[in-house]
């Protein structure tokens, strides 16, 4: 640091102003700072400044699933707003989200040397892992039941599904059928739970629930039972890949969307405006829930202060594959 402050004319004090990336330096100063850098091939060592400042500037998220629409949207989220505010992440995927997966990561991450922590994980297995997580480590979980000791950030799950099976109904369905996302998530619970309270409160027929799990193949394959009985003239799926197999199902059997039968599904995958016909769905704001995650842990790691759950609203997306129930 004393070489780049001869080289660019400044005080030790400013060169370490520009490498902390601090904003109460001069422009033009911070610019000529920057040049003597590198010009001498100067690097910041993160490993001192984390001993000064007690802080490594960085994030570690461990995250149940990479394979996901929701999950990869919401890490480029975080990474985005993490790089935002000046810090690095390290990824811990968990294939199967047990006790010891999670508590590895953990140590893994200990080792790595982080600020905080963003997890991403299967609610109820997360609740009944009972871990034990390093007191005084700050952290965040998405897409939760709440019922943990850390601030949550999530999408409201309960709203979207309402906000779907309300709008058919709306258009004259004398019900709604639903294909489900698996039993052990989280928001397919929330979802589920909440097609069907909203069915009872219109005091419309609740239908045998389709258990899913994500995939377009079990849309398709739930499509086609659904395709075959001609009262099923509306379908909310609690995703857009199985409202996708769903609208496979139901043109490869010869039944007319929306005219015979109307499709929902959330998410709103950039795809599904492309969808034939473009696809109704409820919007996650993935981008918002990973904003916010990182902020509640910025907040966490730099302010000494209790940390507020957030709760995301959704939006319904009104396209081409909802319409008024058939007449009849």
């Amino acid at each position: 640091m004393a070489d780049v402050a001869l080289e660019a004319g400044v005080s030790g004090q400013t060169v370490s102003r520009v490498s902390n990336g601090r904003s109460n330096v001069d422009e033009s100063t911070r610019e000529r700072v920057l040049e003597a850098m590198n010009r001498l091939g100067y690097r910041p060592n993160s490993a001192a400044r984390a001993l000064r400042l007690g802080r490594f500037r960085s994030i570690g998220v461990i995250m149940f699933t990479l394979s996901s629409f929701g999950n990869m949207r919401t890490l480029d989220a975080i990474a985005s707003a993490a790089a935002a505010a000046g810090y690095s992440i390290t990824l811990i995927p968990i294939a199967h989200p047990t006790r010891g997966a999670v508590s590895g990561a953990f140590d893994r991450l200990n080792q790595q040397a982080v600020d905080g922590v963003v997890i991403v994980i299967e609610a109820h297995l997360f609740d009944e892992a009972h871990l034990d997580l390093p007191d005084g480590l700050p952290v965040v979980v998405i897409d939760s039941s709440a019922r943990t000791r850390y601030p949550v950030v999530d999408t409201d799950q309960a709203e979207g599904a309402r906000l779907a099976t309300e709008h058919l109904l709306e258009l004259g369905h004398q019900t709604v059928w639903h294909i489900a996302g698996p039993a052990e998530s989280y928001s397919a619970i929330r979802r589920r739970d909440s097609w069907e309270a909203t069915l009872r409160q219109h005091g419309a027929v609740v239908p045998p629930v389709l258990a899913g799990d994500w995939s377009t193949d079990a849309g398709y394959r739930h499509g086609l039972v659904l395709a075959a009985d001609p009262t099923v003239t509306a379908i909310f799926a609690a995703n857009d890949q199985m409202a996708l197999g769903a609208l496979r199902a139901l043109h490869e059997a010869g039944r007319a969307v929306p005219a015979e039968i109307s499709v929902v599904g959330f998410d709103d995958m950039e795809e599904s405006a492309s969808f034939w016909p473009p696809l109704t769905t409820v919007r996650q704001y993935f981008d918002k829930v990973g904003a916010r995650s990182v902020a509640a842990l910025l907040e966490g790691i730099e302010g000494d202060g209790p940390v507020a759950n957030v709760t995301v609203p959704t939006r319904l997306i009104v396209r081409a594959s909802s319409g008024p129930a058939p007449a009849g």
